[in-house]
């Protein structure tokens, strides 16, 4: 058996420089650099890294670093048999400048990610009987979503929803296709239309979400721990202190430590410690998919917090 990520895959393309430019204005840079991306593939490389046997399905370009993409996947042990390859699209692609003060400004051009649909809908419900789990984000077209969603609810298999980039207005049929969504405060603050900052607006932020239908609410407050509810408790795990250097890519390692830890049929307390341990060693590094964890890291990092 094996998890199963359908979602986004990109290319991002980063330059630094001393600031900002304005607009009309030509800036010489300092350093670029590529890497691979975009929160589907960040998952489903976080899974793998961490010992689970892990599926991709989605769209890469055939031109423009869909080779690369799938290439890197692969390296990572993630399953590619599933990404379709679009002849008519590009892969897609974040560009991103930094400047020295942490500022950034991205364009992100969907490509193929904004091509998915049913085929590849059609393609995913083939192999669902091969998984436990399904991991979803935002970062495709919402009916592709939804759709798999229910097809995942039909085969009987947990989903969890990484509700990012946050939609104000995601569709209410697809709350109770849900079993665990897991928004950060910003993310669930533009769901639920409060500001969640704490302990408490999190808590009622999680209550919101359950009444509107998902199984396990789960909001990620960064330094200030994790708020996590069901329908007969809510509890809190406090976060791992660290010195954090770059929180890219925090969101897909908790994801990746809360999915990998339920494959492994622990509680879902315990499933929320692990996927704080991965989300704080993700943030010790830079980078996106290079910050992952593996597992011997991860399970020493555990060992030695307790």
């Amino acid at each position: 058996m094996s998890i199963i990520v359908f979602g986004s895959i990109n290319i991002d393309l980063v330059a630094t420089a001393p600031r900002l430019p304005v607009a009309g204005e030509t800036l010489l840079g300092e350093n670029f650099f590529k890497a691979p991306g975009g929160k589907g593939a960040n998952q489903a490389v976080a899974l793998s890294r961490l010992g689970v046997p892990t599926q991709m399905v989605g769209r890469v370009g055939a031109h423009s670093f869909g080779a690369e993409l799938i290439e890197n996947l692969q390296d990572a042990g993630v399953q590619t048999e599933n990404i379709f390859v679009d002849e008519t699209a590009s892969s897609g692609v974040a560009i991103i400048t930094v400047a020295h003060n942490g500022e950034n400004q991205i364009v992100v051009i969907p490509g193929a990610n904004g091509r998915i649909n049913q085929a590849d809908v059609e393609r995913l419900g083939q192999i669902l009987p091969t998984a436990t789990a399904l991991l979803l984000q935002l970062e495709i077209p919402v009916n592709s979503v939804i759709a798999a969603a229910q097809a995942a609810k039909n085969a009987n298999i947990t989903v969890i929803l990484d509700p990012a980039p946050a939609q104000s207005d995601l569709p209410a049929e697809l709350y109770p296709l849900v079993d665990i969504i897991t928004p950060n405060e910003v993310e669930a603050g533009q769901l639920v239309g409060f500001s969640v900052d704490s302990e408490d607006t999190a808590a009622k932020a999680a209550g919101v979400l359950l009444q509107r239908g998902v199984k396990s609410a789960i909001v990620k407050l960064g330094a200030k721990g994790v708020v996590c509810a069901t329908g007969k408790e809510t509890f809190f795990v406090p976060a791992f202190p660290i010195e954090a250097v770059d929180t890219v890519a925090a969101g897909d390692a908790f994801n990746g430590g809360l999915a990998a830890a339920l494959y492994a049929r622990l509680s879902l307390h315990q499933a929320v410690v692990w996927g704080a341990a991965a989300g704080a060693l993700a943030a010790t590094k830079l980078g996106a998919q290079a910050s992952l964890p593996d597992r011997f890291t991860f399970d020493a990092f555990l060992k030695e917090r307790g």
